[in-house]
């Protein structure tokens, strides 16, 4: 079914199932499906769409932006970056006189200074602001974790991994993507979380599952969050 609203036209279909409510799906590749419950008058599935616009399409916009990859950054004032789930906006100072490149997180936006206006530069004192900022979260998220584990790390690292979040050794050293400073906090928590469950089992068993859905309920919703955004955290 096609319906205009707004100035833009949405496609999609119309399922009667035994339910009591109604109910919007999209798949991986932005299909849109509404689930109702049988008898529901077309008048009043429209009515919800229509009421649920505005999320309808940012959705589609954040799956044809995730369907296209990632996209080349400009380093200019303006181009936006991730930081605790949120994007901001960057300001470039240009100031010879700083011992060293850095990036300072405002209110609104992230503040970059370098020496030399050079897209490298830029994006290696953001790479450095993401590693210290990860470090810095780990640390406080295993210090509000700990209570809920007799052992303790033996030590953390903050990488570049290209497949993994997160990872634990048989002598309990964890291990975390640098990138994780730009998921939520919670997103971060749930990580950090994940990997000293392993201190206790190391594999992904039964027993490993349901510790940690003891300590995060919710843990799926965080994962579902790492693996629709993965592809815009990024510098």
């Amino acid at each position: 079914m096609i319906h205009k609203f707004k100035n833009q036209t949405l496609r999609f279909e119309v399922e009667y199932r035994n339910r009591g409510s109604i109910r919007i799906t999209m798949d991986h590749y932005g299909n849109i499906e509404v689930h109702a419950p049988k008898g529901t008058s077309m008048e009043k599935i429209l009515s919800f769409i229509e009421g649920n616009w505005e999320l309808i399409q940012q959705n589609l916009n954040e799956m044809k932006a995730r369907l296209s990859g990632p996209q080349g950054k400009t380093y200019q004032p303006g181009e936006t970056f991730l930081y605790l789930g949120k994007t901001y906006p960057i300001k470039i100072d240009q100031v010879e006189t700083i011992e060293r490149d850095h990036v300072e997180f405002k209110e609104d936006y992230l503040q970059i200074k370098v020496k030399q206006l050079e897209d490298e530069k830029i994006k290696q004192a953001l790479k450095r602001f993401y590693h210290q900022q990860c470090k810095a979260l780990v640390e406080d998220s295993i210090a509000k974790h700990q209570r809920h584990f007799k052992t303790k790390p033996k030590g953390i690292r903050i990488t570049d991994s290209k497949t993994t979040w997160g990872t634990c050794d048989s002598k309990q050293l964890l291990t975390f993507n640098w990138k994780l400073a730009m998921a939520p906090q919670k997103v971060i928590d749930y990580v950090v979380v994940h990997e000293m469950c392993h201190m206790v089992h190391l594999n992904h068993d039964r027993s490993f599952w349901r510790l940690v859905g003891k300590l995060f309920p919710d843990y799926k919703e965080q994962e579902k969050w790492l693996a629709s955004s993965n592809w815009k955290m990024t510098v």
